[in-house]
């Protein structure tokens, strides 16, 4: 999988798991919410500050977003 692809499917599943909305999780992150909808779809490729600030509003460490799921099942 692409990593931006990866990277777009973690935020959503980060975002999903928090119970968060596109448009709540992009107001936390500072972000548009078309912006977050890119990412998700792997469309845009983010710069390293917006990672990070993805990661602060998810709650978790920006690496995360980054790898693949542990247990090997697919997000």
């Amino acid at each position: 999988m692409d990593v931006v692809q990866l990277l777009g499917a973690n935020v959503r599943h980060y975002r999903k798991l928090k119970g968060l909305s596109q448009e709540r999780l992009a107001l936390d992150a500072g972000m548009e919410r078309s912006y977050v909808s890119d990412l998700e779809r792997g469309t845009r490729n983010p710069s390293v500050r917006a990672l990070g600030r993805l990661a602060e509003a998810l709650g978790v460490e920006p690496q995360m977003l980054l790898g693949t799921p542990e247990n090997g099942s697919s997000i």
